[in-house]
């Protein structure tokens, strides 16, 4: 696409061009969002024009993640469980996702789209907390929509078309040069012109210029924009079946900082809250699903490890030592082991035995998941101590 072409779609976006029509409830919820002087009463008005948007907040109000003794009745009594908060922006959210449609079309699974983006909201929600670096409810928003400029470019590129192989949900990266390479313009840039056509805060819509590479080159960026492309990659590592369980703590720990602990809490409490919330936003989610296969992925990195505990008590060298051998020649041969056991053991060990250990203290021991996280952190221990042993 030449420069042109380029910044006349984009001004085309910015006028509306291609872009679903949002509700004038939603349009008004993006003002809400915002706006701290917005009352009770006002938002229960608002809400109260759209339905099947009460009928939804009132079920989420009700749900086991958020219900006491006594069941809530009306807005003002969801608003006060859930908390005023929290509820404008879940109004908000479901408010966009019903402006989308659902199921798969062409090359687009809707169901997909929207299972990462939720996981990735709630992941920039709990970050957010933990780092203490924004808006919890704000960072939601931003991490649900953060990559909603590729339904966009679905529908003006890709949606006649057959691109199916190289249309990856969970490669967001190698995507947006695909994107740049074929048509000259990526989905970021498609996100960014129709969040700024809805009106959405400033501070939401610079999340989108914002890449993991930005913050590898010591590039200082916003807080909100941090903790989004933080939790984009937590939440493609997390959900995609190919990817080893400790590469989701190495990358988040090595590209932005943060320690293996907050990406446990983070993982878990996405965890404990996805269904109920994907229940109101009318998405099929299955979080016991979710959590065995992450299980899984943990015990197959344990057998891993435990494999390389066995060479090296034989004697054997580990088959990917290699991957530090250029380092050998520069460094003595105990520093290089050390280093290379640091890397190829230890630190997924570590990784899995802390997951696994608050993992254990937030399900029931009875269910299935339960006995198989004790048997995860049964198995750690384990591992732990011959690697004690080792080191005498």
């Amino acid at each position: 696409m030449e420069a042109n072409s380029k910044k006349a779609l984009l001004e085309k976006i910015a006028s509306g061009y291609s872009l679903p029509v949002m509700s004038v409830v939603a349009v008004k919820l993006v003002e809400l969002a915002s706006d701290d002087a917005c009352s009770v009463s006002e938002l229960t008005s608002l809400i109260e024009k759209d339905p099947s948007l009460a009928v939804n907040l009132l079920r989420m109000a009700n749900s086991a993640f958020f219900r006491t003794s006594e069941p809530v009745g009306t807005l003002q009594q969801a608003i006060m469980r859930i908390g005023f908060h929290q509820l404008r922006i879940m109004a908000l959210s479901l408010s966009l996702r019903n402006t989308f449609p659902m199921g798969r079309k062409g090359v687009m699974d809707y169901e997909q789209f929207w299972r990462i983006s939720l996981y990735r909201g709630l992941l920039a929600q709990s970050l957010s907390k933990h780092m203490k670096m924004y808006n919890e409810e704000e960072a939601f928003l931003a991490g649900l929509i953060l990559e909603i400029g590729l339904l966009i470019f679905f529908d003006i590129f890709l949606k006649d078309g057959n691109e199916g192989d190289e249309f990856d949900l969970y490669s967001l990266e190698r995507l947006l040069v695909l994107e740049k390479e074929r048509y000259g313009i990526d989905h970021r840039e498609i996100g960014e012109a129709a969040l700024r056509y809805w009106r959405f805060p400033e501070r939401i819509i610079e999340t989108q210029r914002f890449r993991s590479a930005a913050i590898e080159n010591g590039n200082t960026i916003p807080p909100l924009a941090r903790v989004c492309e933080t939790a984009r990659v937590l939440s493609e590592k997390m959900l995609h079946h190919k990817e080893d369980f400790h590469v989701i703590f190495s990358e988040a720990r090595e590209t932005f900082g943060i320690s293996d602990e907050i990406i446990s809490d983070s993982i878990i409490a996405s965890l404990e809250q996805v269904e109920e919330i994907a229940g109101s936003m009318r998405l099929e989610l299955n979080k016991e699903r979710d959590m065995l296969e992450l299980m899984e992925k943990a015990n197959q990195t344990l057998g891993s490890i435990s494999e390389k505990v066995s060479q090296i008590r034989t004697g054997q060298p580990l088959p990917s030592f290699d991957a530090l051998g250029a380092k050998a020649g520069e460094k003595d041969t105990v520093t290089y082991t050390l280093q290379a056991v640091a890397h190829e053991i230890k630190n997924p060990l570590v990784a899995v035995a802390g997951f696994a250990k608050r993992l254990a203290r937030k399900i029931d021991p009875d269910t299935e998941n339960g006995r198989y996280v004790r048997i995860i952190l049964e198995e750690a221990m384990r591992l732990e101590a011959a690697l004690k042993e080792m080191d005498k």
